[in-house]
């Protein structure tokens, strides 16, 4: 049997309920000749007639009616199933995905997907706090949120929030005990607590002055693996630690922290949030894009400032 073509099945369906070649021509914007060659094609690739033809009228012979009969409910279906996806396509709903570092997830991604779904109620949104590097696509996630140089040439990026900074910190406890450090080269002397990312590596420190850039493994008993840990660690007086501004605005805010060596602290590119290089992206992932965009971080920064103070 030749190969057979799906689209002659909803052919003989149109004719069928059209009630003869003539109007099922005029409502495909066809001649009724091509019509019948398609019939005849289909015919002739069942070996069987599917349509009885008269001068007059066009009934589906025996055959005819059982195939109509299993076919009109599945092509009914594969209308229905193209009817969903203009549906997604067009007003965004569904699941969206992403993968992100803790930090890019608590201080800026988590804030504007909380923003995005009080704007779109349909749409569900799935963060997943994870450091390694990793392909998105093979494992099912609509989006990334990496540095800009982690991020693959043939993803589209979008920077997400503001610059970023580190804050070396340390209680003022602490500091009364051991002396506050005036250059990065005397953090040798002083318990600094260290970050181990999950794959193994120790986080170095940088810093930058005066056009002068380097970096300082630091040195330290305690190593913890998060910069929530970090910042508690450095609050409870165990060291200096080495995190994301973030996370210890307020904490120097209220005076639990003391920020040193802060004209060594380099100001970073922002987070991006990355994405694969499709043509069509669907309704949920365009709105999201879309609200990333048109954020105010500046505004979100301002509240959080506020609430923190609220809360002190």
């Amino acid at each position: 049997m030749q190969p057979l073509r799906l689209d002659s099945l909803d052919v003989f369906v149109g004719i069928v309920r059209c009630g003869g070649f003539r109007a099922a021509a005029i409502e495909r914007g066809v001649s009724s000749s091509a019509l019948s060659q398609t019939v005849a094609a289909l015919e002739a690739t069942l070996g069987i007639r599917l349509l009885n033809r008269t001068t007059r009228s066009v009934s589906p012979t025996e055959a005819g009616e059982r195939l109509l009969e299993r076919l009109a409910p599945a092509l009914d279906d594969i209308r229905q199933a193209v009817a969903d996806l203009d549906q997604l396509r067009e007003n965004p709903s569904g699941t969206i995905r992403i993968n992100a570092p803790g930090p890019a997830a608590d201080h800026v991604l988590c804030p504007l997907a909380f923003s995005f779904m009080r704007a779109y109620p349909e749409v569900k949104v799935e963060i997943i706090s994870d450091a390694a590097i990793m392909d998105i696509v093979e494992r099912g996630f609509d989006a990334g949120v990496r540095f800009g140089r982690q991020v693959e040439k043939d993803m589209i990026a979008v920077p997400l929030g503001p610059p970023l900074r580190y804050a070396i910190v340390a209680s003022p406890d602490y500091l009364k005990r051991r002396g506050t450090p005036t250059t990065p080269q005397e953090l040798a002397r002083y318990d600094c607590i260290r970050r181990r990312f999950p794959g193994g590596t120790l986080a170095t420190w940088r810093f930058e002055k005066d056009g002068e850039a380097f970096e300082v493994t630091p040195n330290g008993r305690l190593t913890l693996g998060s910069a929530h840990q970090e910042m508690q660690a450095a609050v409870a007086g165990q060291g200096i630690a080495h995190v994301f501004e973030d996370y210890v605005r307020d904490r120097i805010a209220s005076g639990d922290l003391v920020e040193v060596l802060r004209g060594w602290s380099p100001v970073l590119p922002s987070w991006f949030l990355y994405y694969p290089n499709r043509r069509h992206t669907g309704a949920a992932m365009r709105a999201f894009l879309a609200h990333l965009r048109a954020y105010d971080w500046h505004l979100e920064a301002a509240l959080r400032s506020v609430d923190g103070r609220m809360k002190d």
